[in-house]
């Protein structure tokens, strides 16, 4: 009797194992098949990587600073030639 209680033992830890190894594969095929939908739905979105996004933020923020800058250099020469104009 202690024999086939060892050898049902045996058996059952081989059966707990094989489907230990079975989960783990169905996990690792399941977490592989959502990365592959979540970049399909990344891709789709049309989104901007964050190099992008971080160069045209700067682009924009010269563009605003330059703009301020001829702004006032309008200014200047709109009242210089209002001076001239006076006589």
């Amino acid at each position: 009797m202690t024999q086939t209680s060892n050898r049902l033992f045996d058996e059952f830890a081989k059966l707990m194992t094989d489907a230990a190894g079975a989960a783990q594969g169905v996990r690792k095929e399941v977490e592989t098949i959502m990365k592959a939908q979540g970049e399909r739905l990344v891709a789709g979105m049309d989104l901007v990587q964050r190099e992008e996004f971080e160069a045209v933020k700067e682009m924009a923020a010269k563009a605003r600073e330059e703009n301020a800058q001829l702004q006032e250099r309008i200014a200047k020469l709109e009242a210089a030639l209002a001076a001239q104009k006076l006589p």
